[in-house]
């Protein structure tokens, strides 16, 4: 059965505003709503972020630096309630004008820099630090194509298949339709190209896998949007698979995985991250 039909008013406002979940979140406007300044630790790095998939990315980055030898990529690592709407203080927009979780600022020079953006700063990262990005031109083209395939590709995983099955309040046919022909596209992309290569870029594990692996990972799991493992055949992408049982055990990943996340069990969670110490007593 079709969906029911909606008619387009001439001139759309947000009076309607979506129920569910995230209703009083989302508004069609920028800026700050209220005046918070942000904390600041000691290390080099200062890191504003959730362990959502878009989060994960930069905690497994600067552990994975940290695991290799990069003293320097210490960092404090502060959660942003986006439910208690955090990302819209007047010190988080002054770091990210889009509002959206993570968000870093580089202290370890002179000057700081705010970046945004999760595909930014993993390539703000691995410029800075010399890893996890080759050199040699034709393998850093692939590495950042695959990454921008990755940060092109989260929207219609996350605010749309996601959206439409885990979280609208109503569940239409057309959107989840729509939404999951698009997410198992992408992960038969993955698939296809992992029968081929170790990790997503060739031989070497590069910030393409860090972006990549949070948002694919989870799904394998069982653990994203409520049953969308069985809804959409996840265990039909051994290659995905293969990579990503791969990818977890490694000791970066396994800490970066619990940095700033706020559910499940104490010992399964770091709501702050302000040094290797903090990870004393839980598991990863």
């Amino acid at each position: 059965m079709a969906d029911p039909t909606y008619t387009p008013p001439a001139v759309w406002t947000p009076e309607n505003n979506e129920a569910g979940r995230f209703t009083g979140i989302n508004r069609p406007t920028a800026g700050a709503r209220t005046q918070k300044d942000l904390p600041v630790g000691d290390n080099p790095f200062q890191l504003y972020s959730l362990a959502t998939p878009n989060g994960v990315k930069v905690t497994i980055m600067l552990e994975e630096l940290i695991e290799a030898g990069h003293s320097g990529a210490e960092y404090d690592a502060f959660t942003i309630d986006i439910m208690e709407q955090d990302q819209f203080t007047s010190g988080f927009v002054g770091i990210n004008p889009n509002s959206k979780i993570p968000a870093l600022v580089d202290r370890s020079g002179d000057t700081p820099i705010r970046v945004f953006e999760s595909g930014a700063i993993l390539m703000h990262l691995a410029e800075k630090f010399g890893a996890f990005l080759p050199t040699d031109p034709a393998k850093r083209a692939e590495t950042l194509s695959w990454l921008f395939w990755q940060v092109g590709s989260a929207p219609f995983i996350g605010g749309g298949f996601g959206h439409f099955y885990a979280y609208a309040p109503e569940k239409y046919e057309y959107p989840i339709n729509r939404y999951s022909m698009e997410t198992k596209r992408l992960f038969d992309v993955a698939d296809q190209r992992l029968a081929k290569t170790r990790f997503l870029a060739g031989d070497d594990y590069t910030i393409a896998d860090m972006a990549t692996f949070p948002w694919l990972a989870p799904f394998t799991w069982g653990v994203m949007y409520n049953d969308a493992k069985t809804f959409l055949s996840i265990d039909q992408y051994i290659n995905v698979k293969r990579w990503v049982d791969e990818i977890a055990e490694r000791p970066g990943v396994r800490r970066g995985r619990i940095v700033n996340k706020t559910w499940g069990e104490d010992d399964e969670k770091l709501v702050e991250r302000h040094s290797p110490a903090d990870f004393n007593g839980k598991k990863y």
